[in-house]
């Protein structure tokens, strides 16, 4: 019986990882399409991307696929005609990471879930394909020089935080869904004015387009392909790039470096820093912003009481954070009360 899921362990696949001489390449699309089967395409994409030695995460729902995957160099092509194979996948957009740091994946996840990102809102009351304006790098560029345009971040604050387009409005939130009501309460009595989105590949604005639209804002834009699309047209072109800092990513890289401008503080010290790390306490794991020194000085923990927990024995730490469920908590950073920056 053929296995639909990678059970191997982490430490085992990432020494596999480090010592392979393939290069590989990090890539995301998404789609939005009615699917009658998810699980029947789950099930025949994890047979197919494995035999490309494809890793990363990917989700599928009823309402389309959001992938973020890896891929050797070799098997670009193979992974292409395979997309092509598949209706609703024929000719998709690829976007191509704008670093690549060695790995960002270890292995293959595909998922099935009820939607593709969680954003609260209710499909049946609105029309979702009833998109805002797809622009272009140029044209994001042109439209967002004028004085009359709003340009909205649909991120999350920790992706804001170290990296973002000049002037843009950056909504204080955990996560997509919400976003939603905040930017309407913020965009209120403006249903006239030039609204320009921006997210990491595209899908947050897709959706979130549609909604306003739905909520009366007549001149609705976002940017085609997101961050990752706009720096490549922006090498590729010679144009103008106005976004500054890192493009935080959800994989273990973290952040792709856009411009050499530091925009944040470490979440300990205050020092200049954009440097994502995850809590090396378990039982924790925030992610947060730490300098190298803090690194050293609190063993890539986020606070003394999780540094003293590190070094615990194993035994102790399963007991400690057993039954503790941190959900979302992992994505308060620099509003949790467990860090210690003393220059706040």
């Amino acid at each position: 019986m053929i296995k639909l899921h990678n059970q191997e362990d982490r430490k085992i696949l990432t020494k596999r990882i480090e010592q392979s001489k393939n290069p590989r390449k990090t890539l995301s699309f998404y789609t939005y399409a009615h699917l009658s089967d998810p699980q029947g395409i789950r099930d025949r994409l994890f047979l197919e991307w494995s035999k490309l030695s494809v890793f990363g995460r990917t989700y599928i729902a009823p309402e389309g696929i959001n992938a973020q995957i890896s891929v050797p160099e070799e098997n670009l092509n193979a992974l292409r005609l395979q997309l092509d194979s598949i209706s609703f996948l024929k000719g998709i957009r690829l976007n191509i990471a704008v670093e690549e740091a060695g790995f960002s994946f270890i292995k293959l996840k595909i998922k099935v879930r009820d939607k593709i990102v969680s954003d609260g809102l209710n499909d049946q009351s609105f029309d979702v394909t009833d998109i805002g304006t797809h622009l272009s790098a140029e044209a994001f560029n042109t439209l967002t020089s004028k004085s009359d345009t709003i340009l909205v971040d649909m991120r999350n604050h920790y992706e804001s935080e170290v990296g973002k387009f000049k002037n843009a409005v950056t909504p204080d939130v955990d996560t997509f869904r919400d976003s939603l009501p905040i930017i309407e309460e913020q965009l209120m009595g403006k249903e006239n004015e030039n609204i320009v989105m921006y997210c990491t590949g595209g899908i947050r604005c897709e959706k979130a387009s549609a909604w306003f639209k739905h909520k009366g804002f007549k001149n609705v834009h976002q940017l085609e392909g997101g961050i990752i699309e706009y720096v490549r047209q922006a090498k590729e072109t010679g144009l103008e790039n106005k976004f500054i800092g890192k493009n935080f990513v959800f994989d273990d890289r973290r952040g792709e470096r856009i411009s050499d401008d530091v925009i944040a503080c470490c979440h300990q010290c205050g020092e200049p820093s954009d440097n994502h790390v995850n809590c090396s306490n378990d039982g924790c794991h925030l992610l947060f912003l730490q300098c190298e020194n803090c690194k050293i000085k609190f063993e890539n923990t986020c606070s003394k009481k999780c540094q003293q927990v590190i070094h615990l024995a194993i035994e102790d730490q399963k007991t400690l954070r057993k039954g503790i469920k941190k959900g979302n908590l992992i994505f308060k950073k620099g509003r949790s009360a467990h860090l210690i920056n003393t220059k706040k």
